[in-house]
């Protein structure tokens, strides 16, 4: 069923976007003694300049671990950081559904492109946040860039978020989507047989496992799309000890997103947790995986596009070697940001020519 609602009208955000670009600016202009020698290099890799200072300011703040936060907080500020910290490009249509799922109606929300590219491929996306924060509002600037710099439809997923509704609850929604994208296709704009399915972080998890469950139902997505992926909650890796903190995603968020998704410790060898664990990777779609350098999630994300191509499936892995976790939300400060989803952009529009 699709129940179309209002969208969210905007706020005071312009004022507090020009007041980080003004902070921005004052910090490259000036850079005073206390990020004088915030030059990063981990792992051979250099922490981007602009990066460099947004976290030299960032250790100056006085901080709380996000469990001492109330939740209520830390879900605003998501969605208030993910506004500001992106452009909101002029679409076509921006239409708000609600998707049957087994758990109740699941937030969603279509984004129809300017300019609209031939081929019937439609995007799903799903949105970061730890399975904990997060919603379509806070990432409504990510899916606005994919949908006109690829000219597909975008479908944004506000899946169930733990704690209140703990594993399996949000890959539930997002199966359910993934099937309302392809029984709707054809009022979504798109063909059944050329559905993307795309996240960041835990959504590039929930992606991850959409693709599998749904590859081993017999209605693989065209691609996969996935950024910093959360790929293997049972064990750390290296890169964790690396940027265990002061890379904006720390080690304690992530245990903290863990113990919210998977109160049952027992769950996270599960695959649909842990998609790195499946038991076969034959036949899932082309993929594309973007990392970041200075990321605890680096090396997870990685080893599944490793694990992908040994298993046969057509693979394109980027390192970002300078940047952080989150990245892709940016898109009104600087190129990286940008330039990151451009280049994913890129790749799915290869992908779906050939």
């Amino acid at each position: 069923m699709i129940t179309q609602r209002s969208a969210p009208a905007p706020g005071v955000d312009r004022i507090a976007r020009a007041l980080l670009r003004g902070s921005s600016r004052l910090l490259k202009a000036v850079r005073p003694q206390a990020f004088r020698n915030f030059d990063v290099v981990i792992d051979g890799q250099t922490l981007d300049p602009g990066l460099q200072r947004a976290m030299g300011l960032f250790s100056l703040m006085p901080r709380k671990p996000m469990g001492d936060i109330p939740l209520r907080y830390s879900r605003a500020a998501m969605n208030f950081g993910g506004r500001i910290l992106g452009r909101a490009l002029p679409q076509r249509r921006v239409e708000n559904l609600e998707i049957d799922g087994d758990g109740g109606p699941i937030p969603a929300r279509l984004y129809t492109p300017l300019e609209l590219s031939t081929g019937g491929a439609l995007i799903v996306f799903f949105h970061g946040g730890g399975w904990t924060v997060g919603s379509i509002d806070a990432c409504d600037n990510v899916a606005r860039f994919l949908a006109d710099r690829s000219g597909f439809p975008v479908l944004s997923v506000g899946y169930r978020l733990a704690p209140e509704h703990p594993f399996p609850a949000a890959i539930d929604d997002a199966m359910s989507a993934y099937r309302f994208a392809r029984e709707n296709a054809e009022s979504l704009g798109a063909l059944p047989e050329r559905i993307v399915v795309a996240g960041e972080s835990a959504g590039g998890n929930l992606a991850a496992v959409v693709s599998q469950q749904a590859t081993a139902a017999g209605l693989p997505p065209a691609f996969q799309l996935l950024f910093c992926p959360i790929t293997d909650v049972s064990r750390k890796r290296r890169s964790y000890a690396l940027f265990s903190d002061g890379y904006v995603l720390t080690e304690a968020h992530m245990d903290w997103f863990r113990d919210n998704y998977l109160p049952n410790p027992v769950h996270a060898n599960d695959p649909r947790a842990s998609p790195l664990l499946a038991p076969t990777f034959t036949g899932l779609p082309p993929t594309y995986v973007a990392v970041s350098g200075f990321d605890p999630l680096r090396d997870e994300g990685e080893e599944y596009a490793h694990r992908l191509q040994q298993s046969g499936v057509q693979v394109a892995l980027r390192r970002h070697p300078s940047l952080i976790h989150g990245i892709i939300y940016g898109t009104a400060f600087g190129d990286t940001g940008r330039s990151v989803l451009l280049e994913a952009i890129g790749a799915l529009r290869f992908a779906l020519a050939q």
